[in-house]
């Protein structure tokens, strides 16, 4: 039988990242509440979250913009940080870091992003 504290949580590649415990259940809520103001999508959804490591009260979250030209970006950093300082109380520290490897590729979307965007095949 599973960890009931263990929840799949979707990585941009399509692969899950495993959320155990309250702590990263809270960080991963907090991250989908992070809206892309253009799509209407949460940011976990598109696939732009690629890491989120807690480590004590710091959190660390790699993320991309659907392309190097996104005009939104600080926005979206924002954003970020903003939502989990808000969400996660417990939280002292938030590290944002804007990557580029891999490049976002519509795929990394979950299914439900695609059927927002009516993508659904």
């Amino acid at each position: 039988m599973s960890d009931p504290r263990q929840e799949s949580v979707p990585q941009a590649a399509g692969e899950p990242i495993e959320a155990t415990g309250t702590m990263d259940r809270q960080v991963w809520g907090a991250l989908r509440e992070v809206v892309d103001p253009e799509l209407g999508i949460n940011i976990v959804d598109l696939g732009l979250v690629y890491d989120v490591t807690v480590e004590d009260e710091m959190v660390r979250v790699a993320v991309t913009m659907t392309t190097p030209a996104c005009p939104l970006h600080s926005y979206v950093l924002d954003a970020i940080h903003f939502s989990v300082r808000r969400d996660v109380p417990w939280v002292r520290e938030v590290d944002v870091r804007l990557v580029w490897d891999p490049p976002w590729h519509p795929d990394m979307m979950s299914a439900e992003a695609k059927r927002q965007l009516g993508w659904e095949g």
